[in-house]
């Protein structure tokens, strides 16, 4: 189970950083469509859709890593008063029972959302540039299939806690092996 959560820790890592790489094209397309809008009086067609396209991707892509280093909101105030054990048996049975299944069902519901969008050759009708929208939905498929992975994560985190093969739990994320 270790090599297992270390490799998935590690997709969830590599995602995080290409996914933070996404601002780069976001803001260079904002940049210069301020600057032709404002300077040229030339605005473009494409920026609008670039702009949504690349924030959504870059939010959806970061969930997983954000799940992995724990910067999901959490109710502190109730958190607080559970032991270590007591959190990772609350976080494994709500992963398991609620949020696994949920995932899996929005995944699977996200798979037919891109097929379809890819086979009708569907438009996003935000713009003038209007282009297809097969790949950002793409983006929604891969995101929900790495936020369930990052799910089994955290329930294989919280098992080997609770089997004393972890020495702490506060849906802490492994240090990677290099």
């Amino acid at each position: 189970m270790g090599s297992l959560l270390r490799q998935i820790e590690r997709i969830s890592g590599f995602s995080g950083k290409v996914t933070a790489w996404l601002l780069a094209p976001l803001i260079v397309a904002t940049v210069y469509d301020v600057g032709a809008r404002y300077l040229f009086s030339a605005p473009t067609q494409w920026a609008y859709e670039v702009g949504y396209m690349m924030m959504g991707a870059h939010a959806l892509l970061g969930m997983a890593y954000t799940l992995r280093e724990a910067g999901h909101v959490r109710i502190d105030a109730f958190s607080q008063m559970f032991s270590q054990g007591a959190k990772a048996m609350i976080d494994l049975i709500g992963y398991v029972a609620l949020v696994l299944p949920c995932l899996v069902w929005m995944t699977w519901s996200l798979w037919d959302y891109w097929v379809r969008a890819l086979v009708t050759g569907e438009l996003s009708g935000q713009s003038a540039w209007n282009p297809v929208i097969w790949p950002f939905k793409l983006i929604f498929f891969i995101a929900f299939v790495l936020l369930v992975l990052q799910i089994v994560a955290e329930i294989i985190k919280a098992i080997l806690y609770l089997r004393g093969k972890r020495t702490s739990y506060e849906s802490d994320s492994m240090p990677e092996a290099h």
